[in-house]
């Protein structure tokens, strides 16, 4: 896996958007305005994704790889370090876990418009 792969996943998600506010080399994506997924374009690969705060503690216990959210709150998020460890799909049910938060965060008329 590689931040081309993880980029074209999160953009193929409907209403998500990217954008760089902290810095050239932090690439955010959000849902309407609310972010998800955030990573750094230089050094070793990780994604901060966020997740439920029983699961982020159950997915720190079970891969090594899963770490307390890097600069964020670490009961609603978590670093994924991408060191090969972990399945394309694993990986891939984190966006989609982090992505769903969000949604389900949003008054329920833009909720159904996601869907």
């Amino acid at each position: 896996m590689n931040i081309e792969t993880i980029r074209e996943y999160c953009l193929a998600k409907k209403g998500v958007t990217e954008c760089f506010p902290f810095d050239e080399t932090t690439l955010v994506f959000k849902l309407s305005g609310k972010m998800f997924l955030f990573t750094s374009l230089e050094g070793e690969l990780f994604i901060n994704v966020k997740c439920d705060p029983e699961k982020a503690i159950e997915f720190r216990e079970r891969y090594s790889s899963v770490v307390p959210g890097y600069h964020m709150n670490k009961i609603h998020w978590n670093s994924i370090f991408i060191d090969g460890t972990l399945s394309d799909y694993l990986i891939f049910s984190f966006i989609d876990h982090s992505y769903e938060l969000i949604r389900l965060s949003l008054p329920k008329n833009q909720q159904n418009e996601l869907i």
